[in-house]
């Protein structure tokens, strides 16, 4: 395996030909991006949102292309302040075009998931996303290992039959 800079993984999620899955399974993040925006969302202060324009623009051009973007949120609940957040920003990505699924923690007990969240691109790479103790991002690292790439399909087609899409999903 790999660890790629942040630029490389920019280039990854712009420049894939058909899909890319994203499984989360976390129920805190502390990307840079988002911390001051939450922060503000915690103290009740408006956001414009408008710094997500950037990903909702790559997402409809994903689309207008004709490729897919899925991503599956492993999620406890009730839902962490960050999950709840991340719900409340979720529907300029959804009607961008990006198919946002939610999954109770509780549904997938049985199933067999990689020990970290994950992009999967066209079924030919994987990237790993490390995460501190505090959800602060460490690493990214790739693999095109047939076994990798099998295990993250399978765990995302699994997640996703259980998965409930944004706009259906309820809180708790």
């Amino acid at each position: 395996m790999t660890s790629i800079s942040d630029d490389e993984f920019d280039r990854l999620l712009s420049d894939f030909d058909r899909e890319s899955l994203h499984l989360e399974t976390r129920d805190a993040y502390g990307t840079a991006v988002e911390l001051p925006h939450m922060a503000k969302w915690a103290e009740g202060e408006h956001d414009d949102l408008e710094w997500l324009q950037g990903w909702c623009s790559t997402l409809r051009n994903h689309v207008a292309a004709g490729r897919s973007v899925r991503r599956a949120r492993i999620v406890s609940e009730p839902l962490s302040d960050y999950q709840r957040w991340s719900y409340g920003i979720a529907q300029p990505m959804v009607d961008a075009g990006e198919d946002i699924r939610w999954v109770p923690r509780r549904r997938v007990s049985s199933l067999a998931i990689p020990g970290n969240d994950f992009y999967l691109f066209d079924d030919r790479l994987v990237v790993f996303l490390h995460y501190a103790g505090n959800g602060l991002g460490s690493d990214k690292v790739t693999s095109t290992d047939p076994h990798d790439i099998r295990l993250c399909r399978t765990a995302f087609e699994a997640v996703w039959q259980l998965a409930i899409p944004h706009r259906e999903y309820k809180p708790v």
